[in-house]
Protein backbone atom coordinates (compact mmCIF):
# COMPACT_ATOMS: atom_id res chain seq x y z
CA UNK A 1 0.00 0.00 0.00
CA UNK A 2 1.30 3.22 -0.88
CA UNK A 3 2.43 5.58 1.77
CA UNK A 4 2.10 9.76 2.05
CA UNK A 5 3.50 12.41 4.20
CA UNK A 6 1.34 13.06 7.11
CA UNK A 7 2.03 17.04 6.36
CA UNK A 8 5.35 18.16 7.83
CA UNK A 9 5.60 15.97 10.90
CA UNK A 10 8.09 13.60 9.32
CA UNK A 11 5.65 10.97 9.57
CA UNK A 12 4.48 8.86 6.67
CA UNK A 13 1.18 6.95 6.67
CA UNK A 14 -0.84 4.59 4.49
CA UNK A 15 -3.47 5.93 2.07
CA UNK A 16 -6.19 3.79 4.17
CA UNK A 17 -6.43 4.46 7.99
CA UNK A 18 -7.89 2.09 10.09
CA UNK A 19 -10.74 3.65 12.13
CA UNK A 20 -11.35 1.65 15.28
CA UNK A 21 -14.63 3.21 16.51
CA UNK A 22 -16.46 -0.03 14.93
CA UNK A 23 -14.51 -2.97 17.05
CA UNK A 24 -14.64 -0.68 20.00
CA UNK A 25 -18.56 0.01 20.27
CA UNK A 26 -21.60 -0.81 18.50
CA UNK A 27 -21.78 2.21 15.71
CA UNK A 28 -22.69 2.21 12.53
CA UNK A 29 -25.67 1.59 10.16
CA UNK A 30 -27.12 -1.90 11.26
CA UNK A 31 -25.13 -2.18 14.38
CA UNK A 32 -27.10 -1.97 17.46
CA UNK A 33 -25.84 -3.77 20.10
CA UNK A 34 -22.44 -5.73 21.14
CA UNK A 35 -23.61 -8.67 19.78
CA UNK A 36 -23.20 -7.00 16.11
CA UNK A 37 -19.42 -6.59 16.85
CA UNK A 38 -16.36 -8.54 15.97
CA UNK A 39 -15.36 -10.79 19.71
CA UNK A 40 -12.14 -9.15 21.18
CA UNK A 41 -10.15 -11.70 19.29
CA UNK A 42 -11.57 -10.89 16.10
CA UNK A 43 -10.76 -7.86 16.52
CA UNK A 44 -7.52 -8.11 17.37
CA UNK A 45 -6.97 -10.56 14.27
CA UNK A 46 -8.42 -7.88 12.15
CA UNK A 47 -5.94 -5.06 13.24
CA UNK A 48 -3.01 -7.55 12.51
CA UNK A 49 -4.09 -8.49 9.56
CA UNK A 50 -4.48 -4.67 8.65
CA UNK A 51 -0.81 -4.12 9.70
CA UNK A 52 0.32 -7.09 7.63
CA UNK A 53 -1.41 -5.90 4.79
CA UNK A 54 0.37 -2.53 5.06
CA UNK A 55 -1.88 -0.37 7.19
CA UNK A 56 -0.40 1.13 9.43
CA UNK A 57 -2.20 4.25 10.92
CA UNK A 58 -5.11 3.77 13.05
CA UNK A 59 -7.62 5.95 14.29
CA UNK A 60 -8.81 5.50 17.69
CA UNK A 61 -10.09 7.91 20.78
CA UNK A 62 -10.75 7.07 24.12
CA UNK A 63 -15.07 7.63 23.17
CA UNK A 64 -14.79 4.52 21.28
CA UNK A 65 -15.33 1.99 23.60
CA UNK A 66 -12.82 -0.25 24.14
CA UNK A 67 -11.11 0.41 20.67
CA UNK A 68 -7.66 1.64 22.87
CA UNK A 69 -7.04 -1.28 24.67
CA UNK A 70 -7.78 -3.54 21.72
CA UNK A 71 -5.03 -1.61 19.78
CA UNK A 72 -2.71 -1.89 22.97
CA UNK A 73 -3.10 -5.50 23.09
CA UNK A 74 -2.97 -5.77 19.49
CA UNK A 75 0.12 -4.00 19.24
CA UNK A 76 2.07 -4.00 22.06
CA UNK A 77 4.81 -5.78 20.55
CA UNK A 78 4.73 -3.92 17.01
CA UNK A 79 4.25 -0.15 17.95
CA UNK A 80 6.98 1.40 16.22
CA UNK A 81 5.55 -0.34 12.92
CA UNK A 82 2.24 1.35 13.47
CA UNK A 83 0.92 5.12 13.67
CA UNK A 84 -1.54 5.12 16.33
CA UNK A 85 -3.77 8.73 16.29
CA UNK A 86 -6.25 9.20 19.74
CA UNK A 87 -8.11 11.76 21.46
CA UNK A 88 -7.84 14.32 24.12
CA UNK A 89 -11.74 14.03 25.92
CA UNK A 90 -14.22 16.51 25.00
CA UNK A 91 -13.15 19.75 26.82
CA UNK A 92 -16.45 22.04 26.96
CA UNK A 93 -18.65 22.20 29.88
CA UNK A 94 -22.09 21.18 29.52
CA UNK A 95 -22.99 24.88 28.80
CA UNK A 96 -20.42 25.29 26.45
CA UNK A 97 -17.89 27.38 28.50
CA UNK A 98 -14.14 25.78 28.91
CA UNK A 99 -12.07 25.27 32.42
CA UNK A 100 -9.63 27.51 33.69
CA UNK A 101 -6.08 26.84 32.52
CA UNK A 102 -5.03 24.90 35.45
CA UNK A 103 -8.51 22.62 34.88
CA UNK A 104 -7.71 22.27 31.37
CA UNK A 105 -4.39 20.60 31.67
CA UNK A 106 -5.24 18.23 34.49
CA UNK A 107 -8.07 17.50 31.92
CA UNK A 108 -5.86 16.89 29.33
CA UNK A 109 -3.10 15.32 30.90
CA UNK A 110 -5.11 12.81 32.81
CA UNK A 111 -6.92 11.84 29.09
CA UNK A 112 -3.36 11.18 27.84
CA UNK A 113 -2.11 8.94 30.45
CA UNK A 114 -5.17 7.13 30.36
CA UNK A 115 -4.80 6.81 26.74
CA UNK A 116 -1.09 5.58 26.82
CA UNK A 117 -2.02 3.21 29.73
CA UNK A 118 -4.89 1.62 27.64
CA UNK A 119 -2.27 1.49 24.21
CA UNK A 120 0.29 -0.34 26.22
CA UNK A 121 2.97 2.83 24.78
CA UNK A 122 5.00 5.57 25.93
CA UNK A 123 3.91 8.37 23.27
CA UNK A 124 1.51 9.28 20.69
CA UNK A 125 2.22 9.31 17.09
CA UNK A 126 -0.90 12.43 16.85
CA UNK A 127 -3.11 13.28 19.83
CA UNK A 128 -6.13 15.42 18.72
CA UNK A 129 -8.81 17.63 19.90
CA UNK A 130 -11.81 15.49 19.02
CA UNK A 131 -14.23 18.32 18.38
CA UNK A 132 -12.38 21.49 17.16
CA UNK A 133 -15.40 23.85 18.44
CA UNK A 134 -14.13 27.12 17.99
CA UNK A 135 -14.34 27.60 21.48
CA UNK A 136 -11.77 24.88 22.10
CA UNK A 137 -9.72 26.42 18.92
CA UNK A 138 -9.93 29.71 20.17
CA UNK A 139 -8.24 28.85 23.71
CA UNK A 140 -4.86 29.86 24.31
CA UNK A 141 -4.58 27.83 26.84
CA UNK A 142 -5.34 24.85 24.89
CA UNK A 143 -3.14 25.15 22.20
CA UNK A 144 -0.14 25.94 24.89
CA UNK A 145 -0.60 22.64 26.47
CA UNK A 146 -0.73 20.72 23.40
CA UNK A 147 2.22 22.29 22.08
CA UNK A 148 4.06 21.76 25.78
CA UNK A 149 2.90 17.89 24.98
CA UNK A 150 4.50 17.84 21.79
CA UNK A 151 8.04 20.06 23.22
CA UNK A 152 8.20 17.40 25.65
CA UNK A 153 8.22 14.08 23.28
CA UNK A 154 4.84 11.83 24.65
CA UNK A 155 3.38 13.27 21.75
CA UNK A 156 4.85 13.69 18.32
CA UNK A 157 2.12 15.96 16.27
CA UNK A 158 -0.79 17.58 17.05
CA UNK A 159 -3.94 17.55 15.59
CA UNK A 160 -7.82 18.80 15.33
CA UNK A 161 -10.76 16.91 14.18
CA UNK A 162 -13.40 19.51 12.81
CA UNK A 163 -16.85 20.20 11.26
CA UNK A 164 -16.52 23.47 9.54
CA UNK A 165 -15.09 25.33 6.94
CA UNK A 166 -14.55 27.94 9.95
CA UNK A 167 -12.83 25.40 12.68
CA UNK A 168 -10.35 24.43 9.52
CA UNK A 169 -9.38 28.09 8.84
CA UNK A 170 -8.90 28.75 12.77
CA UNK A 171 -6.70 25.62 12.57
CA UNK A 172 -4.65 27.02 9.92
CA UNK A 173 -4.25 30.74 11.88
CA UNK A 174 -3.36 29.49 14.88
CA UNK A 175 0.19 27.88 13.53
CA UNK A 176 0.03 24.94 16.21
CA UNK A 177 -1.43 22.07 14.90
CA UNK A 178 0.17 19.59 12.78
CA UNK A 179 -2.89 17.41 11.29
CA UNK A 180 -6.17 17.84 10.91
CA UNK A 181 -8.93 15.55 10.47
CA UNK A 182 -11.85 16.73 8.80
CA UNK A 183 -15.36 15.07 7.09
CA UNK A 184 -15.10 15.18 3.36
CA UNK A 185 -16.87 12.38 0.62
CA UNK A 186 -18.24 12.38 -2.74
CA UNK A 187 -21.67 13.40 -1.83
CA UNK A 188 -20.43 16.85 0.69
CA UNK A 189 -17.53 17.94 -0.88
CA UNK A 190 -17.82 21.61 1.32
CA UNK A 191 -14.30 21.28 2.98
CA UNK A 192 -12.69 20.87 -0.72
CA UNK A 193 -12.07 24.78 -0.47
CA UNK A 194 -9.45 24.74 1.93
CA UNK A 195 -7.58 22.15 1.08
CA UNK A 196 -5.02 24.10 -1.15
CA UNK A 197 -4.52 26.26 1.77
CA UNK A 198 -3.69 23.17 4.32
CA UNK A 199 -0.93 22.08 1.82
CA UNK A 200 0.31 25.63 1.62
CA UNK A 201 0.94 25.26 5.63
CA UNK A 202 1.86 21.86 5.92
CA UNK A 203 -0.64 20.31 7.75
CA UNK A 204 -1.69 16.72 7.36
CA UNK A 205 -5.07 16.11 5.96
CA UNK A 206 -6.90 13.46 7.12
CA UNK A 207 -10.31 12.59 6.38
CA UNK A 208 -12.97 10.84 8.05
CA UNK A 209 -16.78 10.16 6.64
CA UNK A 210 -15.49 8.86 3.35
CA UNK A 211 -18.34 6.37 3.22
CA UNK A 212 -20.45 8.50 4.91
CA UNK A 213 -20.82 5.91 7.90
CA UNK A 214 -21.74 3.19 4.88
CA UNK A 215 -24.25 5.30 2.72
CA UNK A 216 -21.93 5.58 -0.20
CA UNK A 217 -21.94 1.78 -0.04
CA UNK A 218 -24.75 -0.40 -0.79
CA UNK A 219 -26.43 0.45 2.31
CA UNK A 220 -27.59 3.63 0.89
CA UNK A 221 -30.84 2.23 -0.71
CA UNK A 222 -34.34 2.26 1.39
CA UNK A 223 -33.93 5.17 3.41
CA UNK A 224 -36.32 7.41 5.35
CA UNK A 225 -38.95 8.89 3.18
CA UNK A 226 -36.75 12.55 4.16
CA UNK A 227 -33.65 10.98 2.83
CA UNK A 228 -34.96 10.36 -0.48
CA UNK A 229 -33.13 12.76 -2.82
CA UNK A 230 -29.78 11.68 -0.90
CA UNK A 231 -30.70 8.14 -1.86
CA UNK A 232 -31.66 9.60 -5.58
CA UNK A 233 -28.33 11.86 -5.81
CA UNK A 234 -26.32 8.05 -4.56
CA UNK A 235 -27.90 6.55 -7.51
CA UNK A 236 -26.05 8.84 -9.81
CA UNK A 237 -22.61 7.84 -8.07
CA UNK A 238 -23.87 4.37 -8.47
CA UNK A 239 -24.14 4.55 -12.03
CA UNK A 240 -20.89 6.61 -12.56
CA UNK A 241 -19.14 3.42 -11.02
CA UNK A 242 -21.00 1.14 -12.81
CA UNK A 243 -19.32 2.75 -15.88
CA UNK A 244 -16.02 1.83 -14.57
CA UNK A 245 -16.66 -1.32 -13.83
CA UNK A 246 -15.98 -0.82 -9.94
CA UNK A 247 -18.76 -0.71 -7.02
CA UNK A 248 -19.75 2.67 -5.50
CA UNK A 249 -17.52 1.62 -1.87
CA UNK A 250 -14.39 1.73 -4.75
CA UNK A 251 -15.28 4.64 -6.33
CA UNK A 252 -16.18 6.59 -3.03
CA UNK A 253 -12.51 6.26 -1.57
CA UNK A 254 -10.42 6.46 -4.66
CA UNK A 255 -12.44 10.36 -4.89
CA UNK A 256 -11.32 11.65 -2.08
CA UNK A 257 -7.97 10.05 -2.43
CA UNK A 258 -7.56 11.69 -6.08
CA UNK A 259 -6.68 14.54 -3.79
CA UNK A 260 -3.27 15.05 -3.40
CA UNK A 261 -3.56 17.18 -0.93
CA UNK A 262 -5.38 14.12 1.45
CA UNK A 263 -2.75 12.39 3.42
CA UNK A 264 -5.32 9.07 4.46
CA UNK A 265 -8.99 8.55 4.54
CA UNK A 266 -10.55 6.50 7.41
CA UNK A 267 -12.41 4.22 7.16
CA UNK A 268 -14.51 2.29 9.92
CA UNK A 269 -13.83 -1.63 9.63
CA UNK A 270 -15.27 -4.75 11.78
CA UNK A 271 -15.19 -7.54 9.57
CA UNK A 272 -12.22 -8.74 6.82
CA UNK A 273 -14.06 -8.73 3.96
CA UNK A 274 -14.62 -4.65 4.69
CA UNK A 275 -10.40 -4.57 4.98
CA UNK A 276 -10.21 -6.52 2.07
CA UNK A 277 -12.61 -4.09 0.15
CA UNK A 278 -10.67 -1.20 1.67
CA UNK A 279 -7.66 -2.19 0.61
CA UNK A 280 -8.65 -3.02 -2.90
CA UNK A 281 -9.96 0.44 -3.17
CA UNK A 282 -6.71 2.07 -1.90
CA UNK A 283 -4.11 0.21 -4.67
CA UNK A 284 -2.56 3.62 -5.59
CA UNK A 285 -4.82 4.13 -8.84
CA UNK A 286 -7.50 6.29 -8.86
CA UNK A 287 -9.82 8.48 -11.12
CA UNK A 288 -8.51 9.63 -14.32
CA UNK A 289 -8.52 13.84 -14.30
CA UNK A 290 -11.83 13.23 -16.48
CA UNK A 291 -13.81 11.09 -14.43
CA UNK A 292 -12.26 13.33 -11.50
CA UNK A 293 -13.79 16.27 -12.76
CA UNK A 294 -17.00 14.57 -13.28
CA UNK A 295 -17.50 13.38 -9.39
CA UNK A 296 -16.23 16.68 -8.76
CA UNK A 297 -19.60 18.22 -10.24
CA UNK A 298 -22.00 15.83 -8.89
CA UNK A 299 -21.35 17.09 -5.03
CA UNK A 300 -25.07 17.30 -3.64
CA UNK A 301 -26.70 20.23 -4.34
CA UNK A 302 -27.56 21.33 -1.11
CA UNK A 303 -25.16 20.23 1.42
CA UNK A 304 -26.64 21.94 4.41
CA UNK A 305 -28.81 19.01 4.56
CA UNK A 306 -26.03 16.89 4.89
CA UNK A 307 -26.05 16.37 8.59
CA UNK A 308 -25.49 13.02 9.71
CA UNK A 309 -25.94 14.10 13.26
CA UNK A 310 -29.13 15.24 12.91
CA UNK A 311 -30.21 12.37 10.73
CA UNK A 312 -29.67 10.36 13.81
CA UNK A 313 -31.40 12.26 15.96
CA UNK A 314 -34.44 12.38 14.03
CA UNK A 315 -34.34 8.36 13.47
CA UNK A 316 -33.76 8.78 10.05
CA UNK A 317 -30.58 6.75 9.65
CA UNK A 318 -30.04 3.59 12.46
Amino acid sequence: MNKRPLGNTGISVSELAFGCVEIGMPYGIGVESEKDMPTEAEAINLLQTALRSGVNFFDTAPAYGISEMLLGKAFNAQRSQVVIATKCKYLQNSDGTLPGRDELREIIHESLQASLQALQTDYIDVYMLHQGTEAVLENADVRNIFSALKESGVIRATGASVYTNEQTQLVIDAGCWDVIQLPFNILDQRHAAGFEQLEATGIGVVIRSVLMRGLLTGKGVNLHPALLQIENHIGKYKALAGTLGIKLSTLAPRFVLSYPQVSSILVGIDKLSYLQESIDAANGHYLDAEVFEQAKKMAYPDPAFIDLPKWDRAGWVK
